[in-house]
């Protein structure tokens, strides 16, 4: 099957806009950058990415009957305020573990940002106490377990909705949408930059753009500090949705570019390099990007054209996730 023949229930504005950084291009003096702009893609409390992995979710969901959706993630996770935003839109009910996932000394950081939408839109938010991990936790199979013994029909959607056998879907068909516009604006991005933690997103990327004829480097700057981790999974991924979409070979190793450098020793804390990257991008650009992900992609955009790893004959697109309501958590990063 090609990625336009699964079933897709239309949550997106349509496809999101792409446009140039002129002013942040000038700064660098490399390379021209341009953006797309997943945090402007839906009317759904703020979009991002995951809104639009959820969109090839959502038909099982439906199918199978489900009536509660069950998600996981931190206190500021973006994918959970995405699932309890999607579960509005369907009527359906939301239980959402969220773990301190982040050891960030704010004291409002369960009460604000992202975790705030989540309760507004009626999601039943379970606080827990377990630190980050990208794998199945067992804190969330214990929801879903609990859901069933009130006799509710629950869906699983494990975090950012990476390890879904759909996950990658969403993001091998924004490859395809990144083509059109590619001819719509008459450009070609022979650079991708977006941020990789759970990983599905740029496992999308990469297995939609293999079945393109144009080479391209799709460059995954990790933000989970388990460096590792987030490679083999991406690599995972990518190569289960290549052989759910027919790309016609095998995903080479070099394809899968998952780079260190700018996550600094924590999940989820900002460093150095990533508050400049939120303050550079917002003074120039007026654009706004989150301290978790955005600025750590963002920081290894910047390095990466300065230093010449990307050419400054080079187009690069920035894919931007979304992610700025967590912002109001990490508001004592910026006195």
């Amino acid at each position: 099957m090609a990625v336009e023949d699964f079933p897709r229930y239309p949550l997106l504005f349509g496809p999101s806009p792409v446009h140039r950084l002129d002013r942040l291009t000038e700064f660098l003096g490399g390379a021209r950058v341009w953006a797309k702009r997943e945090d402007c893609n839906s009317g759904l409390a703020y979009g991002g990415n995951k809104t639009r992995k959820l969109e090839y979710i959502v038909p099982d969901i439906l199918a199978q009957g489900a009536d509660t959706l069950v998600s996981i993630g931190g206190h500021q996770s973006n994918h959970t305020r995405q699932v309890a935003a999607v579960a509005a839109h369907l009527g359906l009910k939301a239980r959402l573990i969220q773990e301190k996932w982040v050891d960030w000394p704010d004291p409002v950081n369960d009460k604000v940002g992202n975790i705030l939408l989540s309760r507004i839109m009626g999601a039943d938010v379970r606080l827990g106490s377990a630190g980050f991990g990208i794998g199945i936790k067992d804190s969330w199979q214990q929801a879903l377990e609990e859901v069933r013994a009130e006799g509710g029909a629950p869906y699983p959607i494990p975090a950012g909705a990476s390890e879904h056998p759909l996950g990658g879907l969403g993001f091998a068909n924004w490859a395809y949408e990144v083509e059109r516009q590619e001819a719509e604006h008459d450009v070609f991005f022979d650079t991708i930059v977006v941020c990789s933690v759970t990983g599905s997103t740029q496992a999308g990327m990469i297995a939609g753009f293999a079945g393109q004829d144009r080479p391209r480097r799709v460059i995954g700057i990790d933000a989970s500090a388990r460096i590792d981790e987030t490679r083999e999974q991406v690599g995972r991924i990518a190569r289960h949705t290549a052989d759910l979409i027919c790309v016609r070979r095998e995903l080479r190793d070099d394809e899968i570019s998952v780079l260190e450098g700018w996550a600094g020793d924590r999940y989820g804390v900002p460093v150095a390099s990533t508050l400049e990257a939120i303050r550079l991008t917002g003074r120039l650009e007026g654009m706004i990007i989150d301290p978790v992900y955005e600025g750590k992609s963002m920081a290894g955009l910047i390095d990466l054209v300065r230093t010449g790893e990307i050419g400054e004959d080079s187009t690069v697109l920035y894919a931007h996730l979304g992610g700025q309501p967590a912002l109001n958590a990490y508001s004592g990063a910026f006195d």
